[in-house]
């Protein structure tokens, strides 16, 4: 089934981008400029300190009708009531997942450029696959790059969402729309601004986007 949620802009943290103290002004800065979704995404944190700042955001995504969902982490996820997770593919696999999080809950999975592994999770139960990077990343540059008619292969097997992930920004992002991408998650042309007005004005052009298609 397509979960209609599952739409528009993508928003992922990076705390390499993100302070302590500018993570939820950053994040609420990216709901207000249109983010339908965000993503938890933080490899540093203390278990503790990924608990508090998860259920922070969490309460944040509530307060604007957007998303939440935690990168990697089903039993964080499931702990704090999340809406989802996403796992890339040595992240302990769906079936876990589900088991940890549910029924109702959003999987999401990183499929890179392989539309194998999407078909594969898409029979496991997965809520959405991510395919990328499409374009040069700095927050993965060795990640493998992905083309674009990926998207176009992926629209006519699949009938889950697809998320397009990469180097994305609001010059580039339109042509993975128009290929089939129901989502863009964005990590760097959003969170490299330097404040919180600037996020959301990065954020209000990505989503412009979504209507232009």
């Amino acid at each position: 089934m397509k979960h209609p949620a599952i739409h528009g802009l993508y928003a992922i943290t990076d705390p390499a981008l993100i302070r302590d103290r500018q993570l939820l002004p950053a994040a609420e800065a990216a709901l207000r400029g249109g983010a339908r979704l965000l993503q938890y995404r933080d490899k540093t944190a203390t278990p503790a300190q990924r608990r508090h700042r998860a259920a922070q955001l969490q309460a944040l995504c509530r307060q604007h009708d957007a998303l939440f969902l935690v990168n990697d982490d089903p039993a964080l996820a499931a702990d704090i009531d999340a809406d989802g997770v996403h796992i890339g593919q040595s992240d302990g696999g769906i079936a876990r997942a589900r088991r940890l999080l549910g029924p109702g809950k959003i999987i999401g999975v990183t499929c890179h450029s392989d539309l194998a592994l999407a078909e594969q999770a898409a029979a496991a139960g997965a809520d959405y696959v991510a395919f990328g990077r499409f374009f040069p990343s700095r927050t993965k540059p060795l990640a493998p790059p992905a083309d674009p008619v990926i998207l176009d292969q992926a629209r006519q097997q699949l009938t889950i969402p697809l998320v397009a992930i990469g180097g994305i920004n609001s010059d580039n992002g339109g042509q993975l729309l128009e290929r089939g991408a129901d989502a863009l998650a964005v990590i760097h042309a959003l969170f490299s601004a330097p404040a919180p007005d600037q996020v959301e004005r990065a954020a209000q052009q990505l989503s412009a986007l979504f209507n232009a298609v």
